[in-house]
């Protein structure tokens, strides 16, 4: 099911002149969903905007690390973590020479079809739950 957006706002951050850029965005944003649905210790998802960008918040647990959707400059679009964080250098190092990042703040998009719910599906339960798991174990 694709949960409304939370705001006319939210939506028209999604509202990119670039068709690729805007399926890509949306097929993150359901994974970020899909994920949370599956991840109780997480909590209730906000959806929020921050810098301007689609942001997804654990207001009531605070188990996560803010994601953010949005353009880079080096490709159609990207997922964003909080860059102090080791959420970056630990997807890196669970699924090496599989994605493009920018720096320890983004991987890097240039087609929907990059976006794999498991590979990806893991670097975004890992943000839901930053701050009351350990690090994920690598998968095999």
């Amino acid at each position: 099911m694709i949960p409304p957006f939370a705001s006319p706002e939210i939506e028209a951050a999604f509202d990119v002149p670039d068709s690729q850029a805007r399926a890509g965005l949306l097929v993150l944003r359901q994974l970020i969903f899909d994920t949370a649905a599956q991840t109780p210790e997480a909590g209730r998802i906000e959806e929020a905007l921050r810098w301007g960008q689609p942001s997804y918040l654990t207001p009531e647990t605070k188990a996560g690390s803010t994601i953010r959707l949005g353009i880079p400059k080096g490709a159609r679009f990207a997922l964003f973590v909080h860059c102090q964080s080791r959420l970056i250098p630990e997807f890196a190092a669970a699924f090496p020479a599989w994605d493009r990042f920018e720096g320890t703040r983004a991987v890097l998009f240039s087609h929907p079809a990059e976006v794999e719910p498991i590979r990806h599906g893991w670097l975004i339960k890992r943000a839901l739950t930053y701050r009351i798991s350990p690090p994920l174990e690598i998968p095999a």
